[in-house]
Formats: C-alpha cells, structure tokens, sequence
C-alpha cells in the first residue's frame, strides 16, 4: 500500500517476462504507435482491461434501468473507442489497438500533423499542438471524438508555417 502522496503504479506488467512472441509483438505496438517504452503499452492494456472489466459487472448485473450500461457505454462511443452501432458486449472484443488510436500522439499523426508518430510525439511535447484551442503537452491524452477535428498547430508555434521543413507535407 502507498503512502498517502506517493504515486502508484497505473499499469500491471505482464506475468512471465520472457516470452519471445509477447515480446515482439510488443515491439511491434511501440513502433508503430511511436511509444516511448512498454510502460505507455502496459497502460492502455490496464485500461482495456479495466473497460473489459466493468462491461462484465454490468453484463452480470440483472437490472431493470440499465441507465449504467448506458453511461459507460456513451463515454465509450464519446472517447471513440466503440463505434454508434456498438453496444456493451462489443467492449469485451476490445483491442489494445482500439485504446491507442484514441492518443493525441496518434490521432495528430493520423491528421498528418507529423510524418510519423515519433514526430507527433515530440511536436506535443514541445507544445506546438493544440486541442479546442489549449495548449496539450501530454500524447497520452486521449481525445474524444467531438475535439478531433480541434487539433492544429499552435498559433504561436513555428510549425503554423507550411514552408516549415519540419511539416508533414513537405517530407518528400
């Protein structure tokens, strides 16, 4: 147990650490997402499994209202991570993948902010990216659905520029 201001562990690591096909496809997952080590993959696996686990509670659950199911199930579809015509028992064929499209690091590059997910990353963290008009320096953040369409360059930054080598659409 944590001392009261300590911080915790946000993530569970796997159970046998050397696994050569667990391994490599954990690389895998880092490249192409452009995370920086297998703590940031540990985390959107622990939260799959967290989603996966209040859908099996409320599946359990035998109530009339179901407004609970509803409310989950809404703020999945909100995040992205489930799609309109989806419903509860969809979130326990969930992927790790579902959750990591959801990062500010890889929807920016998806926009085509950047040219590869790595340089997403470092224009979030060097706070060139904005999200409704704030500054986010965290790629971690996951961005909703509605805010998608939000996410630009600072005004501010010298990435607003599109004569700027850095920028994606003039990698050629």
């Amino acid at each position: 147990m944590a001392l009261p201001g300590e911080n915790t562990k946000f993530y569970e690591t796997p159970n046998h650490p050397y696994q050569g096909e667990r391994i490599s496809e954990e690389a895998d997952l880092l490249g192409r997402y452009g995370l920086k080590n297998k703590e940031e993959l540990w985390r959107a696996q622990s939260e799959l499994r967290s989603y996966r686990r209040e859908a099996r509670a409320l599946l359990g659950r035998v109530t009339e209202e179901g407004s609970e199911g509803e409310e989950f199930v809404s703020r999945l579809r909100r995040l992205g991570i489930l799609g309109e015509s989806d419903e509860l028992d969809a979130v326990l064929s969930l992927d790790v993948t579902d959750v990591l499209e959801r990062r500010l690091q890889t929807v920016a590059y998806r926009k085509g902010l950047a040219s590869t997910p790595q340089q997403a990353r470092q224009f979030i963290v060097h706070g060139h990216v904005t999200v409704d008009g704030s500054r986010v320096t965290a790629p971690s953040t996951k961005v909703d659905v509605a805010t998608e369409d939000a996410i630009a360059f600072d005004e501010t930054s010298p990435l607003t520029d599109e004569l700027h080598p850095a920028r994606a659409d003039n990698q050629e």
